[in-house]
């Protein structure tokens, strides 16, 4: 769905007109990342999207019975009897969705966003094509500030729980965020690993790292010592479109500085979309959120040039940009655009 794109005065949000829906009294906002969803409803709403998997792939080759009879079956004629197989197609999977149709900005994180599609498409090729990603600690963040709830769906920290010992934390703010968090988990259990573990958790990130720890905590997305402990392994980052606000990104970037300063090494990959906003002080289009974004960054081909890694102007945040023309798009029915970048970010102590 395509709507007409807005500009607060304050902050680079992704909005979008529309009417009906999400919170009354509210201007309401709505993305274009929305599967058949009728226009004019009201509350929740469950997209399905279809994930084709590669070809030949040995998770989803059709497994032949290793337990065969040798005997064969003739009928009352001495005729043998010739079974047909008919094995399901394993080409694809479906992983539902709920989400709001429409919102206001403050709640944005219920709708779905292009660049999570995008994250999930590379999370996929990982799983896909390598190992990287198995037997892993993942940390999947969403805005946190309480000023802007930006995105969580879950989207890809459930593709990741498809893989035998992996653990998956999937963070926010805000008991509705949250909540539909833990919905969507319950909506696709049937496609995750049995032996994989995923968690939602509040995490603000406006609080420092790490967070309390109530014992006994009746709320159901606090979190207890062995959880914390557990996050301080991670080996893997996700974030998908929280890239918009410099507030937000500046408690971002403090956020992980903590995390990515402490325990074993750890990479963070960061989805997000460039939107362009006509700046008054610059008397021109410009993306500001993005350009502050990249203020924190370390480009790798700049360190290459200055002289490797160790060089004393490294320390911080290295990024490396992903091409996605090496990644293939096995989320179907969506457009890329060409405003979505991935980033590889590691933290490089002085």
């Amino acid at each position: 769905m395509q709507g007409v794109r807005m500009v607060s005065e304050e902050e680079d949000a992704p909005s979008y007109a529309a009417e009906g829906g999400g919170d009354l009294g509210e201007e309401q906002v709505m993305s274009e990342i929305h599967l058949g969803c009728p226009p004019d409803h009201t509350g929740p709403h469950v997209s399905h999207f279809n994930i084709s998997l590669p070809p030949g792939n040995n998770q989803i080759e059709d497994s032949l019975s290793s337990k065969s009879s040798n005997v064969c079956e003739v009928d009352e004629d001495g005729d043998l009897i010739l079974t047909r197989r008919h094995y399901p197609r394993k080409d694809s999977f479906v992983i539902s969705i709920q989400h709001n149709i429409t919102s206001s900005i403050p709640r944005v994180g219920l709708q779905i966003w292009r660049a999570e599609l995008v994250l999930a498409d590379f999370v996929l090729h990982k799983l896909y094509m390598s190992s990287d990603f198995d037997g892993t600690v993942a940390l999947e963040l969403g805005a946190g500030t309480g000023k802007f709830l930006m995105l969580n769906s879950g989207l890809v920290g459930m593709l990741l729980a498809r893989v035998a010992n992996n653990t998956v934390f999937i963070t926010d703010r805000g008991d509705d965020i949250l909540g539909n968090c833990a919905e969507n988990i319950n909506l696709n259990r049937g496609i995750f690993h049995d032996k994989a573990s995923i968690y939602v958790r509040e995490l603000d990130w406006n609080h420092q790292w790490p967070p309390e720890v109530v014992a006994n905590s009746p709320q159901s997305h606090s979190w207890s010592l062995a959880e914390v402990e557990e996050v301080q392994r991670a080996s893997l980052i996700l974030a998908a479109d929280v890239i918009y606000s410099d507030e937000l990104t500046d408690a971002l970037f403090r956020l992980l500085e903590v995390i990515m300063s402490n325990g074993p090494e750890k990479v963070l990959y960061l989805a997000l979309e460039k939107r362009y906003n006509f700046s008054i002080n610059d008397l021109d289009v410009v993306a500001n959120g993005y350009s502050h974004f990249r203020s924190y960054l370390k480009n790798i081909e700049d360190i290459d040039e200055e002289g490797g890694v160790g060089n004393e102007c490294s320390c911080g945040f290295i990024g490396r940009l992903i091409d996605l023309e090496e990644i293939p798009q096995y989320v179907q029915d969506y457009s890329r655009g060409n405003d979505v970048e991935i980033w590889e970010i590691r933290y490089v102590k002085s």
